[in-house]
């Protein structure tokens, strides 16, 4: 089973912990070295079950804010649920695919404004910065490139890149 931009995981959870020379910023400690998983994404959609029809788009809307403006330090939690989010916003453009059956929400949502869309750019371009935790993890994954890839892919649906130019519009 594909598990999009997110990793294949085993049972255990990572532990993460301060350091006490790391002032400000959690280091890592993982009894597991693999990031989150497809469950995360789950409880997500569940989450977005159980809320009612009217209230999901603030709910994805919050989600996003929260990973395209951390305070500092993008916590794998809100990563997560931003690409979790971000996923959804996609599988709404012309463009893009639809959510997973598996892990996607089972109930409707509502057709999100167009302004959600810069939102969920801006936090995937959070979720993959250096000061992200989940960007972090899955650098020490061996999937690590596939996730950006899949990261990557997302986001081009949303902001294309813009095509190489093949002619020079003026001679210098």
């Amino acid at each position: 089973m594909d598990s999009g931009p997110y990793p294949a995981r085993r049972h255990t959870r990572s532990t993460i912990q301060p350091t006490g020379s790391d002032a400000g910023r959690a280091g890592l400690q993982d009894a597991d070295p693999d990031p989150p998983s497809a469950a995360d994404r789950a409880d997500f959609a569940g989450d977005l079950d159980e809320t009612a029809l009217d209230e999901r788009e603030s709910v994805i809307r919050g989600v996003l804010k929260r990973a395209a403006n951390p305070p500092d330090y993008l916590d794998a939690p809100d990563a997560e649920r931003g690409v979790a989010a971000a996923a959804l916003v996609v599988a709404q453009h012309p463009a893009g695919q639809p959510a997973c059956p598996n892990y996607g929400p089972s109930e409707l949502l509502p057709e999100f404004p167009a302004d959600l869309r810069t939102l969920a750019v801006d936090a995937l371009d959070h979720v993959v910065a250096e000061l992200s935790e989940l960007a972090e993890l899955w650098g020490e994954a061996p999937d690590g490139p596939k996730w950006r890839q899949d990261i990557t892919r997302l986001r081009d649906v949303l902001d294309p890149p813009l095509p190489p130019q093949e002619e020079a519009l003026f001679d210098i």
